[in-house]
């Protein structure tokens, strides 16, 4: 049962944060990092992931990390869950947990090791003694091959596991983890507002939000919809944010990577809708000047509708 608070906070949104960065990108403004969290937390906002993927937690130093993490736990107090990022070997993982813990943290999303080679048992020793390391919530974080289901079907059993990031496109594979993963753990899509409805038919209680960090209401009106099951409504929202979610996943100019789009763009959201989202660090771009005026349309028809007043009303 010490689980049931934040298995319940991820049956529905959670809202990733950027780290904001001085205009020169050295250093992270943590009081613009406490206003943007203070605009979720305000519109309805009650599941914080700092220093994820879309908090640039590779371009960061383990005190930058502690930081921002600090300042959302003190931005959020007890109206919200707090579940901080980590990644790293096994022992930089335990030391950033403990950290996390000081602090103050619920949780923390484990993202998947980055290693040249890996092998099945080392990878579930991997989160294993990161789980036994901690009293905390553990989230696990799949966004490829690793975990495998094997792999989540045994950590699903420890007790601190308490829940699935799903950021894969394949909605058979997800099907598939829900009915046979043993473990009483919370599954949550990982791919965004697109993919919400889908992943939610298949068990998806919740789901993580980018465009959320600049424009709150969009997902929480579309998991509201889901809850009722008013399907019409729920596709009508993803479509409103559709346009902008299809140009984070994009490669963006002159380059090959996918979604190198992806954070430039909900920091060029942050300060379309008045707060900051300052520059991005290498090994990420700026959008040019092009990009930026198609995204301006795009923030434009998703925040202007009123479809997403009306599901809140």
């Amino acid at each position: 049962m010490k689980y049931v608070r934040l298995k319940n906070h991820l049956r529905g949104v959670s809202f990733t944060t950027t780290a904001p960065f001085s205009e020169d990108g050295e250093d992270v403004l943590y009081d613009e990092a406490a206003r943007n969290t203070e605009a979720v937390l305000e519109a309805g906002g009650e599941t914080f992931i700092p220093v994820g993927n879309t908090g640039e937690y590779y371009s960061l130093t383990d005190e930058e990390r502690r930081g921002l993490v600090e300042t959302t736990v003190d931005v959020v107090g007890d109206e919200a869950a707090v579940i901080a990022g980590v990644a790293g070997s096994t022992k930089e993982v335990i030391a950033q947990v403990r950290e996390y813990e000081d602090v103050g943290v619920d949780g923390v999303m484990v993202h998947d090791p980055d290693h040249t080679y890996i092998h099945r048992e080392g990878i579930a020793r991997y989160y294993r003694r990161i789980a036994e390391a901690t009293d905390l919530g553990v989230v696990l974080y799949k966004r490829g091959p690793e975990p495998s289901l094997p792999v989540i079907s045994e950590l699903s059993t420890i007790d601190n596991v308490v829940g699935l990031k799903y950021a894969v496109n394949d909605v058979a594979a997800f099907s598939k983890a829900v009915r046979e993963v043993p473990g009483d753990i919370v599954f949550s899509t990982g791919i965004a507002e697109r993919f919400a409805p889908a992943f939610g038919l298949e068990g998806a209680a919740g789901f993580t939000t980018g465009i959320g960090s600049f424009a709150p209401e969009v997902p929480l009106a579309l998991q509201a919809a889901l809850e009722r099951e008013d399907w019409e409504r729920a596709l009508a929202i993803r479509d409103l944010a559709r346009p902008y979610e299809d140009f984070r996943e994009e490669a963006g100019v002159e380059n090959d990577q996918s979604a190198a789009n992806n954070v430039p763009a909900v920091k060029f959201g942050l300060e379309a809708a008045g707060l900051y989202g300052g520059p991005v660090r290498e090994p990420l771009v700026e959008l040019s000047p092009e990009q930026k005026e198609r995204l301006q349309r795009y923030y434009d028809e998703m925040t202007g509708s009123d479809l997403v007043a009306e599901t809140l009303a």
